[in-house]
C-alpha cells in the first residue's frame, strides 16, 4: 500500500492572524471564545493545523487499515457556514455522559468527530466546554502522551 502524504499538519502560521483574517466579523469573535475554552480546558497554546483549522496538543494514531499519522487532540475551525467543533468521535464507556450533555447542549448538528454550531448563541458554553474538556480526557486516555 502507497504511503498518503497527509496534508492537515501542524504550521507556524500565527492562530491571532488567522483569527484576525476571518471575513465575518461574528465568527471572529466566536473563534476567540472557542479558543479561550481550548485553552482553559487543554492548558495549551494552539497551532494552525493546515489552512483552516486551531489545534491543540497532537496525537500519534495508527488505523487497522495500517494508515497512520499526527492529527491535534483538540480543535476547531470558524467555517463560513458553521463554527466546527472537532471532538471524539465515540466516548467510549462515557457515551451516557455524552449523550446528557449534547441533549443540553442547544441548537447543533453533529457528524462523526465534527460539532457544527451555526452560531454561539444557540448553544450552552458551560455545556460545550464540558463537552470539549470530555472529549480531551478521553483523548488522553486513548492516547497517553
Amino acid at each position: 500500500m502507497a504511503k498518503v502524504e497527509i496534508k492537515t499538519k501542524a504550521t507556524e502560521v500565527p492562530v491571532a492572524d488567522f483569527i484576525a483574517a476571518v471575513p465575518a466579523a461574528r465568527r471572529r469573535e466566536e473563534a476567540d471564545v472557542i479558543d479561550a475554552m481550548h485553552r482553559r480546558v487543554t492548558g495549551l497554546e494552539p497551532k494552525m493545523w493546515g489552512p483552516s483549522i486551531i489545534g491543540y496538543g497532537s496525537y500519534d494514531y495508527v488505523y487497522d487499515s495500517g494508515h497512520s499519522g499526527t492529527f491535534c487532540r483538540a480543535g476547531f475551525s470558524p467555517r463560513k457556514a458553521a463554527m466546527t467543533v472537532y471532538l471524539m468521535s465515540h466516548f467510549h464507556d462515557r457515551q451516557a455522559e455524552a449523550d446528557a450533555l449534547f441533549a443540553q447542549l442547544g441548537k447543533h448538528k453533529m457528524s462523526k468527530s465534527c460539532l457544527y454550531i451555526n452560531k454561539l448563541a444557540d448553544v450552552d458554553l458551560d455545556v460545550l466546554e464540558k463537552l470539549v474538556a470530555l472529549s480531551w480526557d478521553i483523548m488522553n486516555e486513548r492516547y497517553p502522551g
